[in-house]
């Protein structure tokens, strides 16, 4: 006898009369007057099936039944009454009279409801320990579909466009990429390492000099970072891909189809620009105080520091950037907000403070208006274009920080005023990174992206130009506030890439050391190319509206980076560690 040869979600009137077998999960169990109810469960849905004596050889079965017992249930289809109809079933025309029932599986009482109840959400760590039946519920279950879906759009898609699917190594080379490698021991010889892919970014480079001139994978990535909403800890997959004898603006025009179907075909949301906008960095950073802005709110930043200088307010006047954002309607926000939230996350993007000022009723009034006078403020109102009631926040310091932090409060802002619409997918090309950066501990000049990608003006500029100023060929695509992926034009030239490391720190014996084979690689023929790898996570929140990424992943990580589910990480045992040629010595600090 077959466990089922229907789906409980799939049944509708047009099989009414027919005998057919279901499976699943007892989802609620009611008894009425010597009938015995149940919502049978499974993937695809509900549906009720009713255990009378007079029709079943052995009730005692159903007598039995509990709250996400397993079983098959064999019986007829039958019409509902008019007065029965759930119009809120796909299935609720119809119900199952059942002639037999097997108990496939008993179950415990559960550490939590299966199916969502009004008591508030059930802690997380057992929620975690627990997955395998969190992932019963309908919103994880549909989450989790959802990704399924995705991911294979993403392949027709790219499949459809000549890609390749290509493999690529797990077990790699340890190397200077930005996040911290994850090891692996290697027994054949002792004392050495393998690392798990902070990404396919070499691999999907050598495939390009081997002439596969279309690949994509979707790949697991390894990185050893610490948690946040937006990123898993220990691993994720992206869909890695790169092309050979395409300019940027080709690669973007072929690929911006893609992350557009995926919004309209898959979900009911809307995409806010087409074409996407390319937004080089430093005009990102400026104009709305991120490199990943949220496009769907129209608020941006001003550079007022001409004006500033001017005045005797010394905060600003000292300053190196001042700036200022005038948001309508802002002039609700409370004296407590402004102090209590808005200064909070200003301070959070390291900035000593927030000034503002509000402008009601034709003047200015509160905050830092007091410092100007009345010619001051007039010029500020001009220069700002202000024509009603408002707040203007002001941001006073150094570029980045009186940048970032507007951004910051920018996004509260957005929030507050429920400028977000939830229908809408904001998708943008931020353009033209820094090449470099400055380590904030150390002062060292490290890469600020990928160490592969091309410097604009090549060998001349790094010569030749101070390396903050030095622009790479590199790109995200960036929607809604997150960022879904790195890319950029490769730096295929060899002479150029020792440069370019010599002024990380990175010396030719390091270069041949880790990226050998790629240099190696390049002097027999390379295509110039280029490509990048969106996040599936973030993605699948993206489309989703998901706010934590942990609502996306099967089995994911706890804030900790652990999995209570299997007890991950755990210790090796004195035998694994000898057999790995491995001695233990802990840090009491890190305990």
């Amino acid at each position: 006898m077959s466990y089922r040869t229907k789906n409980c979600g799939e049944l509708n009137k047009a099989n009414v009369g027919e005998e057919v077998t279901l499976a699943g999960w007892v989802h609620r169990r009611r008894d009425l007057g010597g009938l015995v109810f149940i919502d049978l469960r499974d993937r695809y849905g509900l549906t009720q099936v009713i255990f009378n004596p007079d029709k079943m050889a052995d009730f005692s079965l159903a007598e039995k039944l509990k709250y996400e017992y397993v079983v098959s249930v064999t019986g007829k289809i039958e019409a509902r009454d008019e007065k029965n109809v759930n119009k809120d079933l796909s299935t609720g025309e119809i119900e199952m009279v059942a002639t037999n029932i097997r108990i496939l599986s008993e179950a415990k009482p559960m550490p939590f409801e299966i199916f969502e109840t009004n008591k508030g959400e059930d802690d997380e760590e057992i929620r975690l320990k627990y997955r395998f039946l969190e992932i019963r519920r309908e919103k994880l279950k549909q989450n989790l579909i959802f990704r399924t879906k995705m991911v294979k759009y993403m392949r027709d898609f790219m499949e459809s466009r000549d890609f390749l699917d290509i493999a690529t190594p797990i077990l790699t080379v340890s190397s200077p990429e930005g996040a911290r490698d994850f090891l692996v021991p290697s027994r054949i010889h002792p004392g050495k390492f393998y690392a798990l892919p902070q990404a396919p970014q070499q691999y999907k480079q050598l495939l390009m000099v081997g002439g596969m001139d279309r690949y994509y994978q979707v790949a697991p990535c390894m990185r050893d970072e610490d948690p946040r909403a937006d990123r898993s800890p220990g691993e994720f997959y992206q869909l890695d891909c790169e092309v050979s004898f395409m300019e940027k603006e080709e690669f973007f025009q072929l690929m911006e189809p893609l992350f557009i179907e995926l919004t309209e075909n898959l979900t009911t949301k809307k995409v806010l620009h087409k074409p996407f906008p390319r937004i080089p960095f430093r005009e990102a950073i400026e104009k709305y105080g991120s490199d990943r802005p949220d496009l769907r709110c129209d608020l941006e930043i001003k550079n007022i520091s001409d004006w500033a200088k001017k005045t005797s307010f010394q905060v600003f006047s000292s300053a190196e950037f001042t700036r200022a954002m005038v948001v309508s309607k802002g002039e609700v926000f409370s004296r407590k907000e402004i102090d209590e939230e808005f200064t909070d996350v200003a301070k959070r993007a390291h900035a000593k403070g927030l000034a503002w000022t509000k402008y009601v009723d034709g003047k200015f009034d509160g905050g830092v208006a007091k410092f100007f006078d009345e010619a001051q403020l007039a010029e500020l109102k001009s220069l700002l274009k202000i024509e009603e009631n408002c707040i203007i926040f002001f941001g006073a310091d150094d570029w980045e920080t009186s940048a970032k932090a507007l951004g910051a409060v920018r996004t509260l802002v957005a929030d507050k005023l429920n400028l977000l619409d939830p229908n809408i997918i904001a998708w943008a090309w931020i353009v033209d990174f820094p090449m470099y950066e400055k380590n904030p501990e150390t002062g060292k000049i490290d890469f600020g992206h990928n160490p592969f990608s091309l410097p604009q003006g090549g060998m001349e500029a790094l010569k030749n130009s101070d390396p903050l100023d030095i622009i790479a060929e590199q790109y995200d695509i960036i929607a809604n506030g997150l960022e879904l992926s790195s890319g950029g034009v490769r730096n295929t030239y060899p002479d150029v890439m020792y440069k370019a490391f010599e002024i990380a720190g990175y010396g030719p014996e390091v270069v041949d050391q880790k990226f050998g084979h790629m240099i190696q690689a390049f002097s027999y023929g390379v295509p110039p190319h280029c490509g990048f790898a969106p996040g599936i996570e973030r993605m699948t929140m993206l489309l989703l509206g998901e706010k934590n990424i942990r609502t996306v992943v099967p089995f994911p990580k706890n804030q900790r980076a652990e999995e209570p589910m299997v007890g991950s990480p755990s210790e090796a045992t004195p035998e694994q560690l000898k057999e790995l040629s491995i001695q233990i010595k802990i840090d009491e600090g890190k305990k």
